[in-house]
């Protein structure tokens, strides 16, 4: 039985994934180097992570420091955090690139929750299609013979368990991104 659930368990599992990625996206007003995991750089024809091309640290609580292996990559590295939707200004002395996180206003804070919400309300309707996918599944079974009545049953309250384990999951996460943006 639990065979026939497995698919529908790992797309809602991927939805979850999905969310805490974008999550280390978010910026805290503290300086996280995941922040530059989907920003490319064209190095030598091939678009590069950041991390595959510098050395990429966090020296301060607001600062990350970026120090390319070769100094011609730094005009890529500071294009390419301009053209982000980072908001942030890249500084450089020539061999290293330094990014400062100012500190968030209140307003900004409250922005920022408000779209950590927003993801999270769209990753339980993802789980939730997913959810509805599986039982329509599972109903098509039913009304080909291939499984009672009872099964049905049984494998939709499975489905059910599974997709409000998952929903408390994502407002888990939530909880702890909202927390974490509010901490001063």
């Amino acid at each position: 039985m639990n065979e026939k659930i497995k698919p529908f368990e790992g797309k809602m599992q991927k939805s979850l994934d999905t969310l805490k990625e974008e999550y280390v996206a978010i910026r805290a007003g503290r300086a996280n180097p995941h922040l530059l995991d989907k920003l490319r750089v064209d190095y030598y024809g091939t678009p590069s992570a950041i991390q595959a091309v510098a050395n990429v640290s966090v020296p301060e609580a607001r600062i990350i420091q970026i120090q390319p292996w070769e100094s011609k990559l730094i005009k890529e590295i500071e294009k390419a955090i301009l053209a982000s939707d980072l908001g942030l200004t890249p500084s450089n002395d020539g061999k290293v690139i330094r990014l400062v996180f100012p500190e968030l206003t209140e307003e900004r804070r409250k922005d920022l929750v408000k779209d950590v919400k927003k993801k999270a309300e769209n990753t339980k309707v993802a789980i939730r299609n997913v959810r509805r996918d599986a039982n329509d599944a599972i109903k098509k079974l039913a009304k080909a013979n291939e499984i009672s009545e009872d099964e049905q049953k049984q494998i939709e309250d499975e489905i059910q368990k599974i997709t409000d384990k998952f929903v408390a999951e994502v407002d888990k996460a939530m909880e702890d991104k909202s927390k974490e943006i509010l901490t001063v």
